[in-house]
C-alpha cells in the first residue's frame, strides 16, 4: 500500500514521521485484541465465530492487497528505469518540469525519489515528461 507520510514536529522539537495508522497494525496486534473481546464478551450474548473468521479473512485479504499494491509499484518503477536506460544514445522530445521544450540525444538516466529522470546535455527531463523518441540519424 502506498501510504503518504508527513514530518510532524513534537513539543521536544523534533521531528517525527506520520504514516497512515494501518501501517502499525500487525497480526498479532489484531489477535491480542481478539483474545480481549472474547475474553470480556457478554456471556449472554457470545461473538458467533462465523464473524470471528470473517474478521480475520478481512484482515488477511487486506495484507495480500497491500503486498499487491507494493509489488505492482515496484515492478512500474524498475520498467521505467528500464525503459529510461534504452533511450542512452537516443534523439527524444522531452518537457522540462518548466515547460520548457527539449529536444536531443540522451546523454544519462539518473534517478532521484524514486523518480526517472534522463539527461539531455545540461537539461533534466522526467521519464514522465517523454514526449516522443525521434528516428535514429
Amino acid at each position: 500500500m502506498i501510504s503518504s507520510t508527513s514530518s510532524v514536529q513534537g513539543q521536544s522539537g523534533q521531528q517525527s514521521t506520520v504514516g497512515d495508522a494501518f501501517d502499525s497494525v500487525r497480526m498479532q496486534d489484531f489477535i491480542n485484541l481478539l483474545v480481549s473481546e472474547l475474553q470480556n464478551q457478554d456471556p449472554l450474548n457470545p461473538v458467533n465465530n462465523s464473524e470471528i473468521l470473517q474478521q480475520v479473512s478481512q484482515i488477511k485479504a487486506i495484507q495480500a492487497n497491500d503486498r499487491l499494491s507494493d509489488t505492482l509499484t515496484s515492478l512500474q518503477y524498475q520498467q521505467a528505469l528500464v525503459t529510461a536506460s534504452s533511450l542512452i544514445q537516443q534523439n527524444v522530445v522531452g518537457m522540462t518540469d518548466y515547460g520548457m521544450r527539449i529536444t536531443g540525444k540522451v546523454d544519462s538516466v539518473s534517478i532521484e525519489n524514486q523518480e526517472v529522470f534522463f539527461h539531455i546535455g545540461g537539461d533534466v527531463v522526467a521519464m514522465k515528461n517523454l514526449i516522443s523518441i525521434l528516428p535514429q540519424e
